[in-house]
């Protein structure tokens, strides 16, 4: 996509907030930008327990989040803690802030991303910045590439 001009026209007349897009033709990148736009505005903040104390869990640090036991568990680095929600409502909070599904129950985090290895029977073996692995089921590989060729990664790298 060639170099974005925005305007903004801030003034009291106006009654509601619009947004106009004005482009030669319709793209998947501006599908992706009026889906973004459309997407309701969240923090995206989990809360967490860890050791009896309840604690605020930043989703640029989460690597991924999965269901294990009963519990739904936040891997941040070498640390896991504890998510009181269900792994769907999870996805759904996270999805706007660069977390897709890899597995039945394991959600991930896009750009936290390193590299990935094929493994022999289709499925992904993920690699994080943080030193996590985690695997990417054959039902979620392509949707996963696509996601990464198509810019999930927010620093471009």
């Amino acid at each position: 996509m060639k170099t974005l001009k925005v305007r903004i026209d801030i003034d009291a007349k106006h009654e509601e907030t619009i947004i106009t897009i004005q482009a030669k033709e319709w793209t998947e990148e501006l599908a992706a930008l009026v889906s973004k736009l459309q997407q309701p505005i969240s923090t995206g903040r989990l809360m967490g327990v860890e050791q009896d104390r309840t604690v605020l869990l930043d989703p640029m640090e989460i690597d991924y989040v999965y269901a294990e036991k009963r519990r739904v568990l936040a891997a941040l680095g070498s640390n896991r803690v504890e998510v009181r929600m269900k792994l769907y409502e999870v996805e759904t909070l996270l999805a706007p802030h660069g977390f897709m599904r890899f597995s039945k129950s394991v959600i991930g985090n896009i750009d936290r991303i390193e590299r990935f290895e094929l493994m022999f029977n289709g499925n992904l073996c993920v690699h994080f910045k943080s030193g996590n692995k985690e695997y990417v089921s054959r039902a979620y590989v392509a949707e996963l590439k696509k996601r990464l060729v198509l810019g999930g990664d927010k620093d471009g790298d």
